[in-house]
């Protein structure tokens, strides 16, 4: 009798089990969607659920190009569309801290004020009112080296802006105002 119920426990078992899709974003974002010591690696914590399905589908269709981290291209084309909208409520709900980066005070100062030009219509921080109802994801307290990058594939064509707006806003920013910018959102300090 013990033969059959272990021959029968071990037919049940899968061969191979592959691991859940939270666990596979974990390994880069972090179970905080911080991404902890990880450059490359955007802060997805606290996006809303909107923007981070939308960058997933983005991903999915081709709009936007895994060319650093091929990885992340991997992983999504495995994702089924409630998996999709479940990750992007965990990661939601998921509090942003900062990711207390180095920045320069004189160009932070700057890049505020671009922002308010350019950005600020769509962008909003991640602890404003508004967050959930504004175009663009919060830029505030996003990695520095990411949105470098995020930012030439634009500029590259790596990455296609969603909307026409993204796309013009792009083309006004001046080669110093990038870095200017991503001061100021480095310089982003969260209140909790």
């Amino acid at each position: 009798m013990r033969l059959i119920i272990a021959f029968a426990c071990l037919v049940a078992l899968p061969l191979h089990a592959a691991p859940a899709p939270l666990e596979q974003c974990v390994e880069c974002h972090g179970d905080d969607g911080m991404g902890h010591g990880k450059p490359m690696i955007p802060v997805i914590a606290g996006m809303p659920a909107e923007h981070i399905e939308e960058a997933i589908f983005a991903y999915v269709d081709g709009a936007r190009h895994c060319t650093r981290e091929p990885r992340m291209c991997e992983v999504v084309a495995a994702l089924s569309e409630d998996e999709i909208f479940e990750l992007a409520d965990y990661f939601a709900a998921q509090t942003r801290a900062s990711a207390d980066e180095d920045f320069d005070a004189n160009l932070a100062a700057e890049g505020e004020v671009l922002h308010q030009k350019h950005c600020s219509s769509c962008h909003v921080p991640p602890d404003d009112e508004r967050v959930a109802s504004a175009l663009g994801i919060p830029l505030h307290g996003q990695r520095s080296e990411y949105l470098r990058y995020a930012i030439e594939s634009y500029f590259s064509g790596d990455r296609e802006a969603l909307l026409p707006t993204m796309a013009n806003r792009v083309l006004l920013l001046e080669p110093g105002d990038l870095g200017a910018l991503i001061h100021y959102y480095a310089s982003f300090r969260s209140t909790d």
